[in-house]
């Protein structure tokens, strides 16, 4: 059992959309921690844009669907997306509601400004404007369906369009703790992730979120999801594909900062699902993706010092 890429029609709209919130991303330019870093980058992030970013570093058309703030944070992320050939010509400019912020503190976690934000006015209004022609796989996460009520529903109703369409669904379960606690978000995002035909998560989050030990445990969990990749950090990853279970090693990396590499590690393998690849191949392309994210403070890559 595969899941088998539907044929791309002619024309320059995205092979991949990602959908979900992305916010200003403020981080120490080196390793330091932020009370003590003196230079620092302003940048784009959110889980499924970086997705996107990188399935389009790697020569694919990859768009992304959201709601910015008209705001000058808004406009700087809308320009560095476009800039990393992501198309965001959909974005909806929220004229009343602010673009979200978070900052990075290296080896401290994440702190999040995103209450009130245009993403989290997302509603099942706007899952109908989202131009499903031509996509090929829809890629989201559960961070969507945490923001708000609204949201959430946005994002069933956007999976339940695609499907219907033909469109591959992915979904990265992506359980932020500062959003929802464990008790409130295992149902709902198990019921997301038997939404889709892919599934990503983590071995660690999967046992904080559903209380299985192992990669095998999340499967038996998931049986019903036909395409399951479980992470498990500097260990490697396990794809189950069917009744077909494959797994690759992660590749040995300085680690500088993990926030991202999640993201790497999807965006590689979706660009191999897009190519053809067999599922050894997808993982060693999440592999190498992650590798690259793992070394820097920054939710993406600067493609220009590869």
């Amino acid at each position: 059992m595969t899941n088998v890429m539907p044929t791309p029609p002619p024309g320059t709209g995205p092979e991949l959309l990602a959908v979900g919130e992305t916010m200003a991303m403020v981080a120490p330019l080196t390793g330091d921690r932020l009370a003590e870093a003196e230079h620092f980058r302003l940048d784009a992030g959110g889980a499924e844009s970086n997705v996107a970013a990188h399935v389009a570093a790697l020569g694919h058309r990859a768009g992304w669907f959201s709601r910015l703030g008209d705001d000058a944070l808004g406009r700087r992320v809308r320009a560095q997306l476009k800039a990393r050939g992501v198309d965001v010509s959909s974005v909806i400019t929220d004229p009343v509601h602010p673009t979200g912020l978070y900052v990075k503190d290296p080896g401290n976690g994440v702190r999040y400004y995103r209450a009130g934000s245009a993403a989290s006015q997302l509603s099942i209004a706007d899952a109908e404007l989202v131009d499903l022609r031509g996509v090929r796989i829809l890629h989201v996460s559960g961070i969507t369906a945490a923001i708000s009520d609204s949201a959430a529903g946005f994002l069933r109703r956007l999976m339940r369009r695609a499907r219907d369409a033909g469109v591959l669904v992915s979904f990265d379960v992506n359980h932020r703790l500062a959003l929802w606690d464990c008790a409130v978000a295992a149902d709902a995002l198990a019921a997301l992730a038997r939404r889709a035909d892919l599934v990503f998560t983590g071995r660690d989050e999967a046992e904080s979120l559903w209380g299985t030990v192992s990669a095998s445990e999340v499967r038996a969990h998931f049986a019903d999801v036909p395409e399951l990749v479980v992470k498990d950090g500097s260990i490697g990853a396990t794809t189950y594909l069917g009744d077909q279970e494959v797994f690759e090693p992660a590749l040995v990396v300085d680690v500088v900062d993990v926030v991202g590499a999640g993201d790497a590690f999807a965006g590689g393998y979706l660009a191999a699902l897009l190519e053809g690849a067999t599922p050894a191949e997808r993982l060693r392309a999440g592999h190498r993706r992650a590798a690259l994210t793992l070394q820097t403070t920054g939710d993406s890559i600067d493609e220009r010092v590869l």
